[in-house]
């Protein structure tokens, strides 16, 4: 009786979130309230508050920061002439828009329909949200490609096995930006990080170096664990929470035809064909896609963080063009431009709110408040005097508290690094360590965050399943997922430093 009383509690409390959320005005227009905030708070703050001072890792040197006000000549300078800039480099508006361009040939000529019926007929159920979440995990090998690619998909996937695509949507959501450090093998995360944290050190005189390995068996181990906590959550939590899907959104369910049997056969064939091209460009010692680094030496780097986007739009374009030209669906040029054309109408909504939410991000970044945020949050941190394991389970939660002001990984790590590593080192923690601390508060509460960059996007996906979803469907979705992934991270961390295991090859917990 109590374990029922306990679920109607929680499911009470998620609606209450969820009414509360979506009582507020539409998000494009929240992100024009919270702009409105940010400059009238900029304009106090820089009257009355104080700068402060911190050593900033990426520029290797001590800087001095104060809030800059947007209420005076120069900041409504850079509202009026930073407004379209804003928009144009907002980060998810490229990366969505160039993708969709591939997936909307493939879901307008019917192939990826036509694949997830067949792919449903050999999936067992009860494997269905385990392999999103674990899906999700995985994407962030290609950095920000999941959000754009898993997301989406997840929610078609549930929505043609009868599931609430909602569900689906929010399983890979969590995945990809709740479990964004953990992985398999490593990451485009881990030497960005690395290289922040070693500068770290440098900057304060400690004679040490942290490897790209350095968090590589605690976050193999995290994935498996962030995969059973992302499934329990999505099965015993949010579908119960969400109900009977009663949308307008199905996938069909009838029989694949002999011509779309052929038109999947020729699309994979197309796909092969499509994977050589890239493996060969991607992974020969000197393919043209790797560039020569700092040191000389070709890698992948430049191709994972630029050039990914446009080859996922030719993932998508050229298997979706071999299975329309099969089925008919593509008989002219015209045909593929019209399913592009129907992707970017889609897309409209998402515009509006982009350019809205892009100039809140960039006030955000501007006025330097997640930077003074990050700083005191830090300074508190370390005057509180704490050591050892709750010193470790506090920059877990204080990290995870400024991941809300602040998204950007690396900004955010470059402002704390030189804080937190040289604390904790001369208390006796290893850098690799206080790094797995810092992704652990980092990636956690992403999910419920609406200055996390992908935000709107995501928001604008669950409108397609439920019309009248906004922020406050999404946060109440999401809220159970930050809860118990940073619940049972910080768990697996506790554990792991009791029985002194190294976070990765040759990465100590102590020093």
């Amino acid at each position: 009786m109590k374990k029922n009383n306990d679920q109607q509690e929680v499911k009470g409390f998620l609606k209450s979130v969820e009414r509360v959320g979506n009582k507020l005005p539409h998000p494009a227009m929240i992100f024009v309230i919270l702009s409105l905030i940010v400059i009238v708070a900029s304009a106090i703050v820089s009257k009355f508050g104080k700068p402060v001072t911190y050593y900033d890792a990426r520029a290797g040197e001590e800087v001095t920061r104060s809030v800059v006000s947007l209420l005076n000549a120069d900041g409504l300078r850079y509202i009026f002439n930073s407004a379209t800039t804003n928009f144009t480099s907002f980060a998810p508006l490229g990366t969505v828009l160039v993708a969709m361009l591939g997936v909307g040939v493939a879901e307008w000529t019917g192939l990826i329909n036509t694949s997830l019926r067949k792919l449903l007929l050999g999936v067992h159920p009860k494997l269905l949200t385990a392999t999103v979440v674990f899906a999700g995990i995985m994407s962030n090998i290609a950095s920000d490609a999941g959000y754009v690619v898993v997301i989406p998909l997840g929610a078609l996937v549930f929505a043609g096995a009868g599931r609430h695509p909602i569900a689906g949507l929010a399983a890979a959501f969590a995945g990809v930006s709740g479990g964004f450090s953990a992985n398999l093998i490593l990451g485009t995360t881990d030497p960005l990080l690395q290289g922040i944290t070693n500068e770290a050190l440098r900057g304060t005189g400690i004679n040490y170096s942290m490897d790209a390995t350095g968090n590589l068996y605690f976050m193999f181990v995290s994935t498996f664990l962030l995969t059973f906590l992302g499934t329990w959550v999505t099965e015993k939590i949010v579908e119960k929470n969400l109900g009977e899907y009663t949308g307008k959104f199905v996938v069909t369910e009838e029989p694949i035809t002999e011509i779309e049997n052929k038109g999947l056969r020729n699309a994979g064939l197309a796909l092969l064909a499509f994977a050589i091209v890239m493996g060969l460009a991607m992974f020969l010692p000197n393919g043209v896609f790797r560039t020569p680094d700092e040191n000389g030496v070709l890698t992948l780097k430049e191709f994972l963080g630029s050039g990914l986007i446009p080859a996922i739009l030719l993932l998508f374009l050229i298997p979706g063009y071999a299975f329309g030209k099969t089925t008919g669906k593509i008989k002219t040029s015209s045909d593929l431009v019209t399913s592009m054309t129907e992707a970017m109408k889609s897309m409209g909504g998402y515009l509006v709110l982009a350019f809205f939410a892009s100039q809140f991000v960039s006030y955000f970044s501007y006025t330097n408040i997640g930077t003074i945020l990050s700083v005191n949050g830090a300074k508190f941190l370390e005057s509180i005097g704490f050591t050892g394991l709750p010193l470790v389970i506090g920059f877990i939660i204080i990290t995870a508290f400024l991941n809300l002001f602040m998204g950007s990984a690396s900004a955010k790590w470059a402002i704390m690094a030189p804080v937190f590593v040289p604390l904790m080192f001369n208390v006796g923690l290893s850098p690799e360590l206080t790094q797995v601390a810092y992704r652990i508060g980092d990636s956690t509460t992403n999910i419920i965050s609406p200055l996390m960059s992908y935000f709107a996007m995501i928001v604008v996906f669950a409108q397609r399943y439920d019309e009248e979803a906004g922020i406050g469907t999404l946060i109440s979705t999401m809220l159970p997922y930050s809860g118990v992934f940073l619940t049972g991270w910080t768990v697996l961390m506790v554990i792991w430093y009791l029985l002194g295991l190294p976070v990765g090859p040759g990465a100590p917990l102590f020093v």
